[in-house]
């Protein structure tokens, strides 16, 4: 009987536990947006994925205290609770970012449900999250029983100028006889693919699998296509295009390379994986290997930079159905797999992201019409007419036109940015979207309509890598809204599976100093943590034997196993430091700091061996390297060259004090100390080598005498805008040359009539450094210039994207160049940083806003200033306005974060705070009265100061 009873009591303590646990209780925190390595629901392979969730209230001053992570092999088992993978319990801790998972091993094709719930800062359970999931893909390369397969199409090459193969068609059938449970698809491609089951096509994803270093890596999608198959006859068809892999990259053509396309190989091959599951538990397995069949088609022509050509003359209606006659086709030719990984695809899809429809339709002699989009982007047209067979539609794409109303095309260099497509005479009509190429435009040239078009003849897509939105900026000045429009559509043209430099021409490489100068700009912008954790992969890939990054990556033109130039350049390089740096800041992500610290450990090696252990570098010395070739340095600058010396030892030496942050981050005791000591020797050397008494940065002009020319016709020189910028920027000088290195910086602003000088390497730092030293209204003066060189003097120009140029084009005199001359370029947008961090106050004060500054700079230019963020840890609004004599500033701080907010006021008269006195509020802390602004420390919520203006 004792026994008993004891027993029912544990019953009743067990029952009451889980009660408490489970029960919806009264916290007031919600978690919402789960994630798992930054991305909703996805298919990973990592073995001990990263979780993370956002936190929202109604209540102010609210923080989680602790969370409870539940995890289950099926939907049914976690609601109810039986949690078989893995359940933390009650973990004391704020975290919300960047948890580990650390419960059951994952498996090859297993989906996990999960969710998460919270405790409040008064220790009351909140509410479960809902459910999200993930899956993981095939952890073993062994798993692919599929093979690759292809056919070669290089006899059928029509274009005399080009090679341009037609597009080989895969097909199999196949049939089942039982109830389908579940069923997934493996697929990758060298080259790209498009994946169709049973006459419909396979996701929505464009450029597929993605572009990586082909020799070491290919990437792989999974699918859901339990819903595309049916019981009985079935087929699985895939049409493949050369893209990246086999087809033209970068400028090799232009350039007159000896070798100008297939760089990884020549043919496309296709790897396909379909497993079923039935209802009765038995599995079938259908794989691509030599029972495929195989034909060219009607997409005779498919090139990223070229475009792509289509007869649908020659279209076989039912290809990729069951029932069809492939008794014309081929065998398809099966290839030998190497020792190149095969991974799911890290990074976020290429997506068609926009529908845009035409503003304007102009004629032209000869049959042309111009289409005017109204938006510069990347992407292609839709094409719908109804016409004669064999009517051929010509499609040009343009950024600009010629004052005489012609498509302007000069900028493309060898890019044929071409779409053709020759109709079949469909009375009902004919629809046709390019699958394989994009293009930079505005403007659409197309011949052959037999009369005027209708306005829905043409449809823009606009196609990128899709990243959710984080950033919001507007003001009082239409033109600073239009400055910011055009630096988020550059951003949006520019991040197609890697950060390219341009959208148009014959380059779209992804260059790594247009990334990490465009770095701080992007992670406003967009959630771009998965985008560049892919990119990085692609980056480090490439590095060299000598530890050092490429100009870009991935790097098909192998420029380091051949002369064709110099791929290694300060201010490109170090990329592989500053932007993981950067996403560790923003997002608390050190992976990519542990996973390439051995990496960013070789380049900074390799510029101690160049120095000789000096830790800067002598005139000339860098340029050794290069056997004779200035690096690219500070790209469009204008006016005096900055030395590459210069920039060269600058970059180092940031490199090296990012080095010892790093390594403090990942608990490498020893490291900090030896990269502690090698930055005081390169301080102290390059003061020493470098800077005069008075801070003034000289160079030794006479040591460049093995680049006469170059010094000659532009001038070197260290006394430039962009080296004290970046000095200042970087904080690479102690406090007492700062303020000289500031003034110099001002002084030769000044000289030049208050406008920059800086070309890439000195853009993004020039208006931060001079914030950072108290001239903010200079840097607003800078920023405000309408004339040339300004960021003004684009948008009063037209600009619906940001240059290449500063003087890309003037409504006046046209063209300043019509080779090397892009439209859709996001270096110079890199005062986007500025804008959020100077202009707007939004100030990241610790690690993934875990801790923010809202500090806006308040002047007369604007009557208000509205900015959003949305950091990982929530939303954080800074909003200014002008009402009457008063300033009201509005500002959201997410919950769990501390905010030191700067609000400008009358010293003898404190702000008012949600219609209170700010004394009586008493969440909030007053710090103290700083250069015309009330100073206080506030918990997360949402805020609304008033304050009388200061005249």
């Amino acid at each position: 009987m004792y026994t008993k009873i004891i027993r029912f009591s544990i019953m009743l303590f067990i029952l009451a536990f889980v009660n408490k646990s489970f029960a919806v209780d009264g916290g007031k925190i919600t978690p919402q947006k789960l994630r798992v390595e930054y991305l909703k629901n996805p298919v990973i392979d990592e073995l001990s994925p990263r979780l993370s969730w956002v936190l929202i209230s109604s209540e102010n001053d609210q923080a989680q205290t602790a969370y409870q992570i539940v995890v289950a092999s099926s939907i049914q088992k976690l609601n109810e609770n039986k949690f078989n993978i893995w359940n933390t319990g009650k973990v004391f801790s704020n975290q919300n970012i960047q948890i580990y998972y650390k419960g059951r091993k994952l498996n090859s094709r297993g989906i996990y449900y999960w969710k998460v719930r919270v405790w409040d800062k008064n220790g009351m359970p909140c509410r479960w999250s809902k459910t999200a999931s993930w899956n993981m893909g095939l952890l073993n390369k062994s798993e692919w029983k599929a093979e690759w397969i292809g056919l070669d199409l290089y006899n059928l090459n029509r274009e005399p100028q080009l090679i341009l193969p037609p597009a080989p068609y895969l097909r199999k059938s196949f049939t089942l006889n039982k109830i389908i449970k579940d069923a997934k698809v493996y697929v990758t491609a060298l080259g790209l693919y498009q994946l169709r089951i049973n006459g419909h096509r396979v996701g929505n994803d464009c450029f597929t699998p993605g572009w990586t270093d082909y020799n070491k890596r290919v990437y792989y999608q999974v699918y859901d296509v339990k819903s595309l198959l049916a019981n009985g006859a079935n087929a699985v068809g895939a049409v493949l295009s050369y893209g990246w892999y086999a087809g033209y990259v970068g400028p090799a053509l232009f350039v007159g390379l000896p070798k100008v396309r297939a760089f990884y190989g020549k043919i496309p091959k296709l790897k396909v994986q379909l497993e079923i599951t039935f209802m009765d538990g038995s599995k079938e397995i259908i794989v691509s290997n030599k029972t495929w069949k195989s034909s060219d088609g009607p997409l005779r022509e498919s090139d990223i930079q070229m475009g792509d050509t289509y007869d649908a003359r020659l279209e076989s209606i039912g290809w990729d159905k069951p029932g069809y006659d492939d008794s014309g086709w081929r065998k398809v030719e099966v290839f030998p797999d190497t020792k190149r990984k095969i991974e799911v695809h890290p990074g976020v899809p290429v997506r068609i992201n926009k529908e845009i429809k035409p503003v304007s339709i102009s004629s032209l002699p000869g049959g042309k019409y111009i289409f005017n989009m109204g938006q510069n982007f990347a992407g292609v047209v839709r094409l719908k007419i109804k016409g004669k067979r064999g009517q051929k539609i010509v499609i040009k794409y343009g950024e600009m036109l010629h004052k005489d109303g012609t498509l302007m095309t000069e900028n493309l260099r060898k890019a044929r940015a071409t779409d053709t497509y020759i109709l079949k005479g469909d009375p009902n009509g004919e629809t046709w979207v390019p699958d394989f190429t994009y293009h930079g435009f505005q403007y659409v040239e197309v011949t052959g309509f037999s009369a005027r078009p209708a306005d829905s003849a043409i449809t823009g897509l606009e196609i990128g890598s899709k990243m959710s939105k984080t950033g919001e900026f507007e003001t009082s000045d239409p033109e600073v809204n239009q400055l910011y429009h055009n630096i988020v559509w550059t951003q949006r043209s520019n991040m197609l599976e890697v950060p390219t430099d341009c959208p148009q021409r014959d380059e779209r490489l992804g260059y790594s100093g247009d990334g990490q100068i465009f770095i701080g700009s992007a992670v406003m912008n967009m959630n771009v943590a998965s985008f560049f954790k892919k990119w990085l992969v692609d980056l480090n890939d490439d590095q060299n034997k000598n530890g050092l990054y490429p100009d870009y990556a991935p790097t098909p033109l192998h420029w380091g196993e051949k002369d064709y130039g110099l791929p290694y350049h300060p201010g490109w390089m170090e990329a592989g430091i500053i932007i993981p740096f950067t996403l560790y800041k923003t997002y608390g992500d050190a992976e990519n700091l542990k996973r390439f610290y051995p990496q960013i450990k070789k380049l900074i090696e390799y510029g101690c061996l160049k120095t000789k252990g000096k830790c800067y570098y002598n005139e000339g010395e860098w340029s050794d390297y290069g056997k004779g070739h200035l690096g690219l340095g500070d790209w469009l600058s204008i006016g005096p060259t900055t030395a590459d010396d210069i920039i060269a030892s600058i970059y180092l030496g940031y490199s090296i004090k990012l080095m010892k942050e790093i390594a403090e981050v990942l608990g490498y005791k020893n490291d900090v100390k030896y990269y502690g000591n090698l930055f005081k020797k390169f301080q102290s050397g390059f003061i020493h080598h470098y800077i005069d008494a008075d801070g003034k940065v000289n160079v030794n002009e006479h040591k460049y005498d093995f680049y006469p020319e170059f010094k000659k016709s532009a001038g070197i020189s260290g006394n430039t805008q962009t080296a004290y910028a970046n000095l200042i920027y970087m904080g690479l000088l102690p406090k007492y040359l700062e303020k000289n290195a500031a003034d110099h910086l001002v002084a030769l602003i000044n000289k030049n009539n208050d406008k920059l000088t800086t070309g890439f390497l000195g853009v993004k730092q020039l208006l931060p450094a001079l914030s950072e030293t108290g001239h903010d209204d200079l840097a607003e003066k800078i920023f405000l210039n309408k004339e040339y060189p300004g960021w003004l003097y684009e948008v009063e120009n037209g600009a619906t994207s940001i240059w290449e140029h500063w003087d890309s084009y003037s409504k006046n005199t046209g063209f300043a160049s019509s080779g090397m001359n892009s439209f859709d370029h996001y270096a110079f947008g890199s005062v986007c940083e500025w804008m959020f961090h100077n202009l707007a106050g939004i100030q990241n004060n610790g690690v993934a806003y875990d801790s923010i500054i809202l500090n806006p700079y308040i002047d007369n230019h604007f009557s208000y200033v509205k900015a959003n963020y949305e950091s990982v840890h929530g939303k954080i609004l800074s909003y200014w306005k002008k009402d009457g004599d008063k300033i009201i500033y509005q500002t959201i701080v997410p919950v769990g974060v501390k905010a030191e907010i700067f609000i400008p006021s009358q010293k003898d008269k404190l702000p008012e705070v949600n219609g209170q006195g700010l004394s009586k509020y008493k969440s909030i802390k007053i710090i103290g009265y700083k250069d015309g602004k009330w100073v206080v420390e506030t918990p997360s919520g949402n805020y609304t100061f008033s304050s009388l203006i200061i005249n």
